[in-house]
């Protein structure tokens, strides 16, 4: 995506992320939040690393991927470069049992632990790395066929067993609203801290994360209570169009 004009490009991200972190903090004082309280994530799985590195110095220092291997290889790339010691890299997409050893360990938090036998897996590779991985996990709030992750009803059924497994530790929830309608979108963002606020009553735990909100629709989710949300059009895509 990086044009020949790297200096524009470079100049875009600085100038949409300002925009982007504005529009957080008038949805979080909406809320009565803290703008601080709500963490940019940079999905970055349309770009390359070069972009990665322009993004870091206009000011990100998460980034989310979906693709273990695209994870592995912007790893790769950026290893050596000392301005990039300070950033984050998220999985944030599905994650197949043959690809977790690509995730475990290389990333600060997996979003989308979708199942009980994903989490079990996730925590069999953890144990036997000797890592601790941090984790979310995904529920599927509106209840479309199309997404993935636990119902509601099965997050609770399944959370103590969940919350026993070693190698893992439960930081909250994820989920993804319906495309295009922002009352679904609200519906969904709010269901999802309903369903956390009950899984704290349960289990005691504090849950504090709550990735919710992309690119059409993060300011609902910020005024929803979401702590993360998840850009990746807004960020890195000139064409894209900020509502």
């Amino acid at each position: 995506m990086v044009s020949e004009d790297r200096g524009s490009y470079a100049r875009f991200l600085v100038e949409r992320r300002e925009a982007i972190l504005a529009r957080v903090a008038e949805a979080a004082t909406r809320s009565g939040r803290k703008p601080d309280d709500v963490l940019v994530l940079a999905v970055s799985k349309t770009v390359g690393p070069e972009e990665v590195a322009l993004a870091r110095r206009a000011g990100y220092r998460a980034f989310g991927e979906n693709r273990p291997q695209e994870l592995t290889r912007k790893l790769a790339a950026l290893a050596d470069d000392p301005e990039m010691a300070d950033i984050r890299f998220d999985m944030i997409g599905n994650l197949q049992t043959n690809k977790i050893n690509h995730v475990v360990g290389c990333v600060s938090l997996i979003h989308s632990i979708s199942s009980a036998h994903l989490a079990e897996a996730v925590s069999k590779r953890s144990v036997a790395r000797g890592v601790v991985s941090d984790v979310l996990l995904e529920t599927n709030v509106s209840g479309e066929e199309s997404k993935s992750g636990f119902s509601p009803a099965e997050l609770v059924a399944e959370i103590d067993g969940i919350l026993a497994l070693p190698g893992i530790r439960v930081h909250g929830l994820m989920s993804m609203a319906p495309a295009h309608d922002a009352a679904e979108a609200r519906r969904t963002f709010s269901g999802l801290r309903a369903l956390a606020e009950d899984l704290r009553t349960r289990t005691g735990l504090p849950l504090e994360e709550l990735s919710c909100g992309m690119s059409d629709d993060y300011p609902i989710a910020v005024e929803e209570g979401s702590t993360i949300v998840r850009l990746g059009r807004t960020v890195f895509d000139p064409n894209y169009v900020i509502q």
